[in-house]
């Protein structure tokens, strides 16, 4: 990668992020396949039909899982069990209650909702009708929420009564016209028809299920777009050839309901094979294996801050009293991969990536080490500007692609096979796609993370580009976050950028900020503004109060300064968020290190 790329601001060493994957590797992998080349089987002939037209989707997949598997265990929840049979007689009482209220083909039903079996109910309910679900992130708040809701134009809203309170911080008009609590649900559905929705059979793949909100690269949220088809392929890929649970498993899933590593990763395995989901409320680094235990969890999804809150709780008998054999999600860093399974004896690691809105997506389906896996699907690992994220092109105005074993950014090729269903809203689409890549005419995902080139089309994954980065598995818009702040009277200007600490996962929010003509900062108030207008992931751990910020064209450079500099030796005034009451307090040598031991911030 040539001078300026930026791959000396990343992290990019082999050591850092896996080194290259080898034959010998993959063989064994095979091998270990040899158990589930029924799954595998199976799910070819799905993966392989791309019509979007044909009949098929979640629920219709979901009806005929129920009719084969209909005593055995679907759901559970704080160890009890609901069937395949009783919760699908259930969601057709809830979508003959949608029904009543005009719910149908194209419209949207938003929920809002913890984890909990309704919210897994509620999302099929409303798929089943060829209606889309809208799932709201409950952590949002104020503006950031009216923008969300605003984004779904939805006819009804299902919420969960425990976080009935977020909706006190939107105006009225923002709702929706109907709102019906879970509890209203399904007293309302009582006694209304159990039999499968006539309309779930004629519903072709291309029909939009639900909308996933992300931060995109820039701005407010964006609510990307999951077609049926796109989650049936996950299904048969991803669940059927990459997890491959069994019949007979259980797969523990404490991750939000609103982010797709639950609601299509989790979710997708168990309806490839027929096995259980058991939800757990809310992650608890402490209980975790206990509710693994409780729930009879053999499978866990993940992201890798989950994984290092578990490796920081002491030892504990807990750590191999479970059954679970093996873990599937993304962000496991190849410095802890050896550790985490070997400490908690863990024999499969179906690591993989991909995003809400991608168009491709990488998994780890032979259970090589340190990598985010495999890949058939067009895609190349090209130069960029690290200011803008964006892909540098060269004199004939093509993509650059980077030499082997660098670090650069990756794009996919976009094709009637491989398509880009975007977001809601068609301008934040257009901005993802990159034509007259290779070749005139060619059309190209940018997927803004740069990663490396392991061997055999495995990928090693580095980092986020642009103007967003990752914390606490979500990601954080800076310019949303600027937002905020700009909106606190004594703050004249912001730049928000994601700073890293040693012993996490991601980027913590880092905020450098000018007051107004002869003003001070009330820390304490503007933690108070922030807490309300935030979620915790977006809040930013630390303040910088700077003399001034710049206003030309090189204000990106001047970020990329300021992130590079950071926290400790910054030379001004830094404030760190602790949380509860206090807010803000100066910032002090330890602090990182409690942040990285999660006993900051309080909540």
């Amino acid at each position: 990668m040539g001078e300026g790329s930026g791959v000396g601001a990343e992290k990019s060493g082999r050591e850092e992020h896996g080194g290259g994957v080898g034959v010998r590797e993959l063989l064994s992998g095979v091998a270990q396949m040899r158990h589930d080349l029924p799954s595998i089987v199976r799910s070819l002939p799905a993966l392989a039909d791309h019509r979007r037209s044909r009949r098929m989707t979640i629920g219709k997949r979901f009806q005929q899982v129920a009719a084969a598997h209909s005593d055995r265990p679907f759901l559970r929840f704080e160890g009890e069990s609901i069937s395949y049979d009783e919760a699908n007689r259930t969601v057709n009482r809830y979508a003959a209650l949608l029904t009543a209220h005009g719910v149908g083909p194209g419209d949207v039903v938003a929920i809002c909702s913890q984890n909990k079996p309704g919210i897994v109910l509620a999302m099929l309910a409303t798929v089943k009708l060829g209606a889309t679900a809208g799932m709201l992130n409950h952590n949002q708040r104020g503006d950031v929420l009216t923008h969300s809701l605003g984004l779904l134009e939805a006819k009804i809203l299902l919420v969960d009564p425990d976080v009935c309170e977020v909706f006190d911080s939107v105006p009225d008009d923002a709702l929706p016209r109907t709102t019906v609590s879970f509890l209203d649900l399904e007293q309302e559905s009582a006694g209304r028809s159990e039999r499968n929705p006539s309309i779930t059979a004629q519903l072709p793949a291309s029909t939009t299920a639900f909308y996933i909100f992300t931060s995109g690269t820039t701005g407010m949220p964006k609510a990307s777009v999951m077609s049926h088809s796109r989650w049936l392929a996950a299904m048969s890929g991803i669940g059927g050839v990459g997890i491959r649970l069994r019949k007979e498993d259980t797969m523990y899933a404490s991750l939000p309901f609103y982010h797709n590593n639950a609601l299509t990763v989790s979710l997708a395995s168990v309806l490839a094979s027929g096995a259980c989901l058991a939800i757990g409320k809310r992650f608890s680094a402490s209980t975790f294996w206990d509710d693994i235990a409780l729930n009879q969890a053999t499978a866990f999804c993940y992201i890798g801050e989950l994984c290092r809150y578990l490796l920081a709780q002491p030892p504990s008998p807990a750590d191999r009293q479970h059954s679970v054999r093996l873990m599937a999600g993304n962000g496991l860093r190849p410095g802890i991969w050896d550790e985490f399974t070997e400490r908690f004896g863990i024999s499969r690691v179906v690591e993989f990536y991909s995003a809400s809105e991608a168009n491709i997506g990488f998994i780890n389906m032979f259970n090589a080490s340190k990598t985010v896996g495999f890949c058939p699907l067009p895609h190349e690992i090209v130069e960029y500007d690290p200011d803008t994220g964006e892909p540098l092109r060269g004199n004939g105005g093509r993509l650059i692609k980077v030499p082997k074993g660098h670090a650069g950014l990756l794009v996919s090729q976009i094709s009637t096979r491989v398509p880009f269903n975007g977001y809601t809203d068609p301008q934040a689409s257009s901005k993802k796609i990159v034509t007259d890549a290779f070749k005139k005419g060619d059309r190209w995902f940018n997927t803004g993370d740069l990663v490396r080139s392991q061997g055999f089309s495995h990928i090693a994954f580095v980092d986020r580009l642009g103007d967003t980065f990752r914390w606490k598995g979500e990601n954080v818009a800076t310019t949303e976050v600027e937002s905020v702040l700009d909106g606190f009277g004594p703050v004249a200007q912001s730049v928000v950028f994601g700073v890293e600490i040693p012993g996490t996962d991601g980027k913590a929010g880092m905020a450098a900020i000018t007051l107004n003509g002869g003003e001070s900062l009330d820390a304490r108030a503007l933690g108070v503004h922030i807490t309300r207008e935030l979620p915790a992931y977006a809040t930013p751990l630390f303040i910088r109060v700077v003399k001034e910020l710049a206003h030309t064209s090189t204000f990106k450079s001047v970020k990329v300064a300021l992130r590079d500099e950071g926290y400790s030796h910054a030379g001004d005034d830094v404030f760190v968020f602790v949380g509860g009451s206090d807010g803000y307090v100066p910032f002090y040598d330890d602090y990182a290190g409690e942040v990285a031991a999660g006993t900051l911030p309080r909540k």
